[in-house]
């Protein structure tokens, strides 16, 4: 099930709340039923969608949090103590990155070690055996909870909180409906207190509401009108398509997958109002970055967060002279990666972003800064380019889609010099790219944050819920691209 939806609008939200808010607040279980409901009801939504993993997330709830509670439970400081303890950790860290590797990367190992040993065969006599290769179905969300759960684990190891003794908050934290499938990453702290004793309010419902149908507008009527554009492109053939609407088409597809996430985000974040949650802000204007550093401050910034205190800091962070430097930032990059998909484009993805980061920290990353006549350009290469490699997963289409970007490169591609597509297809997507832009600036937002406590903010979500939902009865949706994250 999906948040832009009419099942999930009209069937599943109205309908859970109902209940949700019938739960008296000043009775003395309140908290423990909504949060029963709220996991049976997280679990129903998965199930909508993926009924046969939902097991594999309750099993992964169950064996965390037995393994976290003999984790804080082994408080014998002999050498036997700390051995236990430290397998219960080790034991808990195989389990979880095991099964992401077994659902999301044993094809793409296996696929890519039988290529090699076929590359062997070809110079040898020599009989190689080949590894099985099944491709098994991506559990939806599964990098998204499993990278939550991990720093549960991780944290307790270290002291950082005590371990959740009660398994239905555990699983409630971990299932949570609003961020289950695409994020925000959240950790337990942030979680935590409200799991025992939370606050619902008329005030928190409408504001949670009126920010759901924002999410909803930039998913259904920006991100998916301007998406229309790099359907049609691939649809066309990238071998057909000239080079000013290769680069349209590429800042459609950054629009687009902008939309999507920070759309999706924005709902996950009304809904966590609704049920009286704080989830974190995911993104902060990406696309007035003036480098690539300061574009992942703004960008997934849970994601990142994720990365930079449970691998480059325990890594060595920047503390250790520039090499070692150097070493912990590619690391971080390769699996940054490697957790948005199985295929060596997002392994490139990961590299491009990599050497950028390198380059503006150790030459011109202060220039980018301070002159942003520099940075502009810069960055209007950087974000369509970045976005066509993570986009076009087969190495040679992306090879073709490059030529076509940038003709001057000698290719075995013959160049297309026709603009005829570029105007007639800019013609058509002119109004998209617009709102599309003008939702990009801060200012616009902070208008529209400061209207939804006015009430013009009501009519303007009651025409922005109306235009949404009519564009949805017609069939013009698409799923989110980062569900197959």
């Amino acid at each position: 099930m999906v948040f832009s939806s009419l099942l999930f609008i009209f069937g599943f939200m109205p309908l859970f709340f109902l209940i949700y808010y019938l739960i008296p607040e000043k009775w003395e279980h309140g908290t423990t039923a909504r949060n029963l409901l709220l996991f049976i009801g997280s679990l129903l939504f998965y199930a909508h969608g993926e009924p046969r993993y939902v097991f594999l997330m309750l099993a992964s709830i169950v064996i965390n949090y037995f393994l976290t509670v003999q984790i804080a439970d082994e408080r014998n400081m002999s050498l036997a103590g700390k051995r236990r303890r430290k397998f219960y950790f080790v034991t808990a860290l195989l389990f979880n990155i095991g099964m992401l590797f077994f659902f999301k990367y044993s094809f793409f190992v296996a696929h890519n070690i039988n290529r090699g040993l076929y590359q062997l065969m070809m110079y040898t006599d020599m009989p190689v055996p080949y590894l099985p290769e099944v491709q098994l179905k991506n559990p939806v969300g599964i990098s998204f909870y499993t990278f939550q759960i991990m720093s549960y684990v991780i944290d307790v190891y270290y002291r950082r909180y005590a371990p959740e003794r009660n398994i239905l908050s555990l699983g409630t934290y971990i299932s949570m409906f609003p961020q289950l499938i695409a994020g925000p990453i959240v950790t337990y702290p942030e979680m935590g207190r409200r799991l025992h004793r939370r606050h619902i309010s008329a005030k928190g419902f409408d504001l949670g509401f009126k920010t759901f149908i924002l999410g909803l507008a930039a998913k259904v009527l920006i991100a998916n009108r301007i998406g229309i554009l790099w359907t049609d492109i691939e649809r066309i053939g990238y071998e057909s398509i000239s080079t000013p609407l290769a680069w349209m088409g590429a800042f459609a597809y950054s629009f687009q997958l902008y939309f999507d996430f920070y759309g999706y985000s924005l709902m996950a974040i009304g809904l966590g109002r609704m049920l009286g949650f704080a989830l974190p802000e995911n993104f902060k204007d990406p696309y007035l970055a003036r480098s690539a550093t300061d574009f992942w401050r703004r960008w997934h910034i849970t994601l990142g967060r994720w990365f930079r205190t449970y691998l480059y800091i325990p890594l060595g962070g920047s503390r250790e002279g520039t090499l070692k430097t150097i070493r912990n930032i590619f690391v971080v990059w390769l699996f940054t990666g490697m957790w948005h998909g199985a295929d060596w484009n997002f392994i490139i993805w990961g590299m491009l972003f990599f050497v950028l980061l390198m380059l503006e920290r150790l030459f011109f990353g202060k220039v980018l800064d301070k002159v942003p006549l520099l940075s502009v350009p810069y960055m209007l290469l950087v974000i369509p380019v970045s976005w066509v490699i993570f986009a076009i997963s087969d190495l040679q289409r992306l090879g073709v889609y490059f030529s076509r970007m940038f003709p001057f490169v000698p290719v075995n591609y013959a160049s297309n010099v026709n603009t005829e597509d570029f105007v007639r297809y800019g013609q058509v997507y002119a109004l998209s790219f617009g709102i599309a832009i003008v939702f990009c600036i801060p200012w616009v937002k902070k208008r529209i944050e400061k209207m939804l406590r006015r009430p013009v903010g009501t009519i303007l979500c009651v025409a922005l819920f109306l235009c949404s939902v009519y564009f949805l009865a017609q069939g013009l949706d698409n799923p989110f691209l980062y569900y197959r994250f």
